[in-house]
């Protein structure tokens, strides 16, 4: 399936997005066509537990809960922000069983102790572009084949949530108006928070932006990244945030130009660090096609399968 794919291994269901970019309507049509012929030929056979690993929309998640619901007694996800070295965490969410209750936390052991986290934070001066060029990136890493799997979320403790990009495509106001409401809400309490998070992600790929400042709260959620990747609108703002990220150890992998008045992107070079253009970062525009996005991207699981 092109869509989505889903995929049992023993009492876990690998699950994700596949290549094929779709509306939800789709991809919710394809998830229920896969698990009926998966309950028919008796791959999906029932029982006390199932565990769920992967990328899951809130509609997948509607479709699998109740086709999933009436074979299992427990169903539990994966909750990527707080698991541990070598731990996956999932949470129970259905439960009919004695032994599980709803909000239960099950640690289970990787099979591969030798998985890489690469955790890398998308950082720069405000207006550069990184909320939209996180969303770029993240779709396309869904469009390479058999990329490992990535998690991406916002770590802006003055910037924007992973919400902003698809409020913006919908409704521009609606979007700024959130964007002001929530920027007033940010605390230290919220830079700690973050930081835990960050520090809990267990996929192969994690991706985060944080806000356009050199700062303490920053500098708390950046220091629990291996990577970096800087956008910029000009030299000049190269070298504070390439101090920044030596100072907290991260290896920067690519420096990016970001030029909203620009027709096309340029990649003038990949080694030893990535440097290119990016050209028109807009709100609610898809990105993911852009040559530099998806050079970065490639970069991004070279280096996953490298170490």
């Amino acid at each position: 399936m092109s869509t989505y794919y889903i995929k049992l291994q023993g009492d876990v269901l690998k699950v994700g997005f596949g290549s094929t970019l779709a509306t939800g309507d789709r991809i919710v049509r394809d998830v229920a066509a896969k698990l009926d012929e998966m309950m028919a030929t008796g791959e999906l056979s029932g029982g006390e537990l199932i565990k769920i690993n992967g990328r899951v929309s809130v509609l997948v998640s509607q479709v699998l809960a109740d086709k999933l619901g009436k074979l299992y007694q427990a169903i539990a996800l994966l909750d990527p922000k707080i698991g541990a070295p070598g731990i996956d965490r999932y949470v129970i969410t259905i439960s009919r069983h004695p032994q599980y209750q709803v909000g239960d936390i099950l640690d289970v052991v990787r099979e591969s102790q030798a998985q890489t986290n690469l955790k890398v934070v998308l950082c720069g001066f405000a207006n550069t572009g990184k909320t939209c060029f996180r969303e770029g990136l993240k779709q396309a890493l869904l469009q390479i084949p058999d990329a490992p799997e990535s998690y991406f979320i916002s770590g802006c403790p003055d910037g924007d949530g992973s919400w902003y990009s698809e409020t913006a495509r919908r409704d521009p106001d609606l979007a700024a108006e959130l964007k002001a409401r929530y920027k007033a809400g940010f605390s230290p309490e919220f830079a700690k928070l973050k930081a835990q998070e960050v520090r809990g992600v267990n996929t192969p790929i994690f991706v985060f932006d944080i806000g356009g400042r050199i700062s303490d709260a920053n500098r708390l959620i950046m220091k629990e990244a291996t990577h970096a990747v800087i956008l910029v609108k000009d030299e000049a703002e190269i070298e504070p945030w390439v101090k920044f990220c030596d100072e907290l150890s991260l290896e920067v992998i690519a420096i990016v130009f970001s030029d909203y008045f620009g027709n096309n992107d340029v990649v003038e070079s990949e080694s030893p660090i990535l440097r290119g253009t990016v050209h028109r970062l807009q709100r609610g525009e898809d990105v993911s096609s852009r040559r530099t996005v998806q050079a970065v991207a490639r970069l991004l699981v070279s280096l996953s399968r490298d170490k």
